[in-house]
């Protein structure tokens, strides 16, 4: 459901939290002492970040929020902790883990696709021609799929494996790349490009990744070519029956580009494996790819010179319509991929506006939502600023991006001792050229170290950083860059590292057995003590939220019938999460309904009491008053206006209170003056 909604939400972070608790009181009981543990360093800078999202509750202007999302880093931080303390298990697993996220990514995105092609039993009320499924999100869709194209690279080019899986990379990239492009996503395109750039630059098998990406591009794109060119499949709201008959025949499609690619991927291994390409081919086929380059680059150029601004007015347009807050959204179309307007711009505005009224430790963690309304120019709702720095801007303020950067540079030495991306090393104080052997598994981990960018790189430009079904993929791969450690015999030559790394993998293969408890250390016990503690508690405290909104939920189901035990169950919901200003109005609605009428505006101040930025609470003790006491409501209304001016539901509950008590004020009198009005009232109040 792509993480907006609590109740799954909540169970998958309780899933990992648990699962990661077992993993790492494994680790601690059952691996040798006698191992070194690497990625401290980077455990410690998320668990910080972490932290200062639980204790930004104390400051926030929705600490309920900041709840539900303290929950969500416990369990990033889990699984993080997980990983870094699996590789230390067993650091020859790593083929298991690229393969695993690969084979993840080419499930999730094949399913995407089916829900095109079988409309009519997967997907029969969505209005959108996008994949969505099943995100719920297209930009989370488009990142898997661009993720999962990091490590089918990874898979067709490597030179060990059986050459069957090497060929089967190619129908997968194939479908990988159908799926990035009827996303329509151009943050996912971005952020795949990027990964692949790098990897081609770091990586020494640019001609067996380009190859790949050539044979599967071109299959891929005949597909594409036929959705976008098809009314049914690229138009919204089509009937159910064009979108039904189209369906089928993108469905034959895809399975005669699977067929082709998965015999194209045969052939090459076939021919490759037989008798590999000699150095002056390699040379005339590299000069071809950086041709060709290089002739797209002057193509690009010289069509962009033909327009009718020009070179560099169309390059000055298309910067001002990136970073213009008003500039046109783009339609959920194709035509969306060529288009450079977004309204990112508008969120990030907003967003740096928070961050400029809160500029030390922000408005509080998940905060955005509620804090721009008070800036927002329409009435689009909207719950995440679609950028992480700007995101943490706005929540954490400086303090929370000072924590973010701190956090990304000991990742980064950590991962680098593992990739050497640069061939190059500190000695002394000189940063000195240290060529490394490219064995299976720097390759490996280099692929692994694309794949993080690329999540990086998305959520520069999206929120895909709360979508645990993308967060979670690259936390585990980051987490095992950051454990790894220096590769065994990096500094050695290729051959003879390669043939030290072949039997350290043989000591280190995962040979765990259950140790007496007289065998354990006291280290170890307690250790052990301390993750089971912590881990229950985060799992508590990742629990309340939910079952708050449940008991809440059952007190309005059960009023009419049982007003008794739905009060106690409004309360209850209260007591599960005393942040929560929903339960606040659930139980002020019970108490209502039971005739506890001064109860039910005690709750209402105390909900404006609790959370003094939030215009619900503010909207409801003054829809509250109208009928009891207009003038007390006139003042309330006034604060939710000034909080939130663009909402219709607020400027009607202020007019009502404006002719019930026959002022001659106007609205956007009102609204001007709305900020003493609220001071006003909340000195009154309190």
């Amino acid at each position: 459901g792509g993480g907006l909604n609590l109740g799954p939400t909540t169970y998958v972070e309780i899933g990992l939290t648990l699962g990661a608790g077992v993993a790492l009181i494994a680790a601690a009981l059952l691996v040798p002492s006698g191992r070194p543990v690497r990625g401290l360093w980077a455990v410690g800078g998320l668990l910080a970040f972490t932290g200062l999202t639980a204790l930004s509750v104390a400051w926030s202007i929705r600490p309920d929020a900041s709840l539900v999302d303290t929950g969500r880093m416990l369990a990033y931080a889990a699984l993080f902790g997980a990983c870094v303390a699996l590789v230390r298990a067993a650091p020859s697993r790593w083929p298991a883990l690229i393969g695993a996220v690969t084979l993840g990514a080419v499930v999730v995105c094949g399913y995407a696709l089916l829900t095109k092609v079988f409309p009519a039993q997967l997907d029969h009320n969505d209005i959108y021609s996008r994949l969505r499924a099943p995100y719920d999100y297209w930009n989370a869709i488009g990142l898997t799929a661009a993720m999962g194209l990091i490590g089918s690279l990874w898979l067709g080019a490597r030179r060990e494996g059986h050459a069957l899986w090497r060929a089967l990379a190619y129908p997968a990239t194939g479908l990988l790349l159908v799926t990035l492009l009827l996303a329509y996503s151009r943050g996912a395109l971005l952020a795949a490009g990027v990964g692949i750039a790098l990897w081609m630059c770091v990586v020494p098998l640019r001609l067996r990744g380009a190859t790949l990406l050539i044979v599967a591009g071109a299959c891929a794109g005949v597909v594409v070519a036929f959705d976008f060119a098809t009314h049914a499949l690229s138009a919204n709201e089509v009937s159910i029956a064009a979108r039904v008959h189209a369906g089928r025949q993108l469905g034959v499609l895809l399975v005669a580009m699977l067929g082709v690619l998965a015999v194209a991927g045969v052939a090459v291994q076939f021919l490759t494996g037989r008798r590999a390409p000699g150095p002056a081919l390699r040379r005339r086929a590299g000069t071809l790819l950086i041709a060709g380059l290089i002739g797209a680059v002057v193509a690009a150029a010289g069509a962009l010179t033909l327009t009718h601004r020009g070179l560099t007015g169309t390059i000055s347009h298309d910067v001002s319509s990136l970073t213009n807050p008003n500039a046109p959204v783009p339609a959920n179309t194709p035509s969306r991929l060529t288009a450079i307007g977004s309204v990112r711009a508008r969120y990030w505005k907003e967003a740096l506006q928070i961050f400029s009224a809160h500029p030390v430790l922000g408005a509080g963690a998940a905060t955005y939502e509620t804090a721009r309304l008070r800036y927002r120019k329409e009435t689009l709702d909207v719950r995440h600023a679609h950028g992480f720095i700007v995101q943490t801007l706005s929540d954490l303020g400086a303090i929370g991006l000072a924590l973010v950067l701190a956090l990304l540079a000991v990742w980064l030495a950590a991962a680098g001792r593992a990739t050497h991306p640069f061939n190059r090393r500190w000695q002394g104080w000189r940063w000195r050229a240290a060529p490394q052997p490219y064995t299976a598994e720097r390759v490996g981990m280099l692929s692994l170290l694309c794949l993080v960018v690329v999540f990086g790189v998305h959520s520069l430009v999206d929120w895909t950083w709360y979508v645990p079904g993308n967060a979670c993929v690259a936390l585990a791969c980051a987490g095992w860059l950051a454990g790894r450690g220096e590769l065994d015999g990096a500094e050695r030559g290729e051959e003879e590292g390669a043939q030290e790394g072949a039997d350290a993998r043989a000591r280190q293969t995962l040979t765990l057995r259950l140790p007496e408890l007289g065998d354990l250390s006291r280290v170890q016990l307690v250790a052990a003590a301390a993750i089971a503690a912590l881990v229950g508690l985060s799992a508590w405290v990742q629990w309340q939220p939910q079952r708050s909104a449940e008991a809440s939920a059952q007190a309005l189901s059960t009023l009419e019938r049982h007003p008794t035990a739905a009060l106690a169950q409004a309360q209850a919901g209260v007591a599960h999460d005393p942040l929560s200003v929903e339960a606040l109005l659930v139980l002020s609605t019970v108490q209502r309904a039971t005739g506890e009428a001064a109860r039910a505006r005690q709750t209402l101040e105390r909900a404006v009491r609790l959370q003094p930025s939030n215009p619900a609470s503010w909207q409801a003790l003054g829809e509250y008053n109208l009928a009891v006491d207009p003038q007390a409501a006139l003042r309330e209304l006034r604060a939710a206006l000034y909080l939130n001016p663009k909402s219709v539901p607020v400027q009607n509950a202020y007019i009502q209170a404006l002719r019930a008590t026959g002022a001659a004020q106007e609205p956007a009198t009102a609204t001007a003056t709305g900020a003493a009005g609220a001071s006003r009232t909340s000195k009154a109040l309190f």
